[in-house]
């Protein structure tokens, strides 16, 4: 008890480990979806439409690097947290940024709804904001707790 009053870390509880493994895995599949889209890998691109292409491939340059930033940056998040490393609460930060923004371009400012087809499309990029505001809010939580230096 006294370790907590004086703001000692007081070890690394378990589930540190599983929600780091767990926000690597989940931003390692958005990098990958990066990689795959700016590389232009015929195989991963194969099921889209010429529309669908043609969107991805237009992106303007600001929103592919606020993608890039999201995607590297809960990727480096989650590295930082598995690491204990207190940056990993802004990484987190900055990359929810970059997703919102990523998102508004997405969906507000061009036709990307329209393009992609499916409502569900929708639904996944809540399922993005809501984890990427999770793994924020864990690590925050783990910052203030002194898990991480």
């Amino acid at each position: 008890m006294a370790a907590a009053q004086s703001g000692k870390a007081q070890g690394t509880p378990w589930h540190l480990w599983l929600v780091g493994l767990v926000a690597l895995l989940w931003n390692g599949m958005g990098a990958m979806d990066y990689v795959m889209t700016q590389t232009k890998n015929e195989a991963y691109m194969a099921d889209f439409t010429q529309a669908q292409l043609d969107f991805f491939y237009g992106l303007p340059t600001w929103a592919i690097a606020t993608w890039a930033t999201a995607v590297w940056g809960g990727v480096l998040g989650a590295l930082l947290l598995l690491l204990r490393k207190r940056m990993a609460v802004f990484v987190f930060l900055v990359s929810l940024v970059a997703m919102v923004a990523t998102t508004i371009h997405n969906f507000g400012l061009s036709n990307g709804l329209e393009v992609m087809g499916d409502p569900a499309g929708l639904g996944f990029t809540a399922a993005i904001f809501l984890l990427s505001v999770a793994f924020l809010m864990y690590s925050r939580a783990m910052k203030r707790r002194g898990a991480l230096r």
